[in-house]
């Protein structure tokens, strides 16, 4: 007990001690925390379907005819008529062979990084991929061997370097804290000269990008030349669980090697439900995802002309960077006075001094919401002395 209270004093000391924030009513463009209403411009609900009626209605119905639990794992009890149909929906949807449901996207990553790699293979992970994303690699035994964050001269370097060993270069499609997209079409010809397999995490893409909103991989036209397209349902899906989805073949290997998979109970039904209407939703209306990308192109915009430091990206994400944990921390406080909520994002889950206030908006932000937004945030910008 010793260790830990010194551990968590100095997290304190460092800025980097975190409480929990809890809303009290649904995430849409606004919510309520501590019984006052705030502009919500934190949350993965990129396409606002969280507390969208459809989704709610497919959820009642699903508890009618199947209850509320799984009563086991997908190998026991726990698979239902609607497990089925969702794998199969998702395997269209990406356009491959088959996919398997996990019951999040970190047990995804984990389970099947660590059924496909061994102490033989050799791992390439991009420096900023998803914590996931490493567990899995440090699990499987394989060699992990990190590159600069999309850097194709550096991959390429160390790929020359292993070559003739089993190996997986595996990024994510969108990077969470940054919004930047992966330069899929250089990995993959990298990954295709020297013979190595290709994973892509789009937890942040589906339903973001693409023709289709089928990820990064559909926004290249890659999507027959990637291996392994993971993603999650609990983003732009407004859902719970995780994905994986390619051939056939990979796909029985991972119902009988992901330990991920295997020993979890499954998702309930409701849940099931609620990723096959919002994947009807994806389908149907593709001007959710056409309104949430200009706005996210006009609101960056903006924070460029008042003085940010922001980094461009073509996604919902957009990170300004205040540089220390504690200007991060007080600039998000000030924020939440004002009624916008926007959490600072510190080390470890971002380098040291780049914290920020990590921005991420839903198709159903209005224009007068952001306005109202940007006006505040240029406000507290300009007590604080950020611009």
């Amino acid at each position: 007990m010793k260790h830990i209270m010194t551990d968590l004093q100095k997290i304190k000391e460092r800025g980097l001690y975190r409480e929990l924030t809890y809303l009290d009513a649904a995430q849409g463009p606004r919510t309520v925390i501590e019984g006052k209403s705030v502009l919500l411009l934190s949350s993965n609900n990129y396409l606002g379907l969280c507390n969208d009626e459809r989704l709610k209605k497919a959820a009642i119905s699903a508890i009618e005819n199947y209850g509320v639990g799984s009563g086991g794992s997908r190998l026991t009890t726990g698979s239902y008529k609607l497990h089925k149909e969702l794998e199969e929906r998702l395997a269209q949807f990406k356009q491959t062979e088959a996919s398997l449901v996990f019951n999040t996207g970190y047990m995804a990553n984990l389970g099947t990084i660590a059924a496909l790699a061994d102490r033989n293979w050799v791992v390439f992970c991009d420096r900023l991929n998803h914590a996931s994303i490493i567990d899995g690699c440090r699990l499987s035994g394989a060699k992990l061997i990190v590159y600069k964050h999309c850097d194709m001269e550096d991959l390429l370097k160390k790929v020359k370097k292993y070559q003739g060993i089993p190996g997986l270069i595996v990024t994510d499609g969108v990077f969470s804290m940054d919004g930047d997209i992966a330069p899929l079409e250089d990995i993959v010809e990298i990954a295709e000269r020297y013979q190595l397999i290709t994973m892509v995490d789009d937890a942040h893409a589906t339903g973001v990008l693409g023709p289709n909103g089928a990820g990064t991989a559909d926004y290249f036209g890659l999507k027959d030349r990637i291996d392994i397209q993971m993603g999650t349902l609990s983003k732009a899906l407004a859902s719970e669980g995780g994905y994986v989805a390619g051939k056939q073949c990979l796909i029985d290997y991972l119902r009988h090697r992901a330990k991920s998979f295997i020993y979890s109970t499954a998702l309930a039904p409701q849940t099931i439900a609620v990723s096959l209407k919002a994947l009807e939703i994806v389908k149907e209306q593709p001007e959710l995802r056409k309104v949430l990308l200009e706005n996210a192109k006009w609101f960056q915009e903006q924070l460029i002309l008042a003085g940010f430091k922001i980094r461009e990206t073509k996604t919902p994400i957009i990170p300004i960077i205040i540089g220390e944990a504690d200007a991060a921390v007080q600039f998000s406080r000030r924020l939440l006075e004002e009624g916008i909520y926007i959490p600072a994002i510190r080390p470890p889950t971002v380098p040291e001094g780049t914290s920020r206030l990590r921005v991420s908006l839903m198709a159903t932000h209005t224009r007068e919401d952001l306005s109202y937004s940007l006006e505040k945030i240029k406000e507290v910008g300009q007590k604080l002395d950020i611009i």
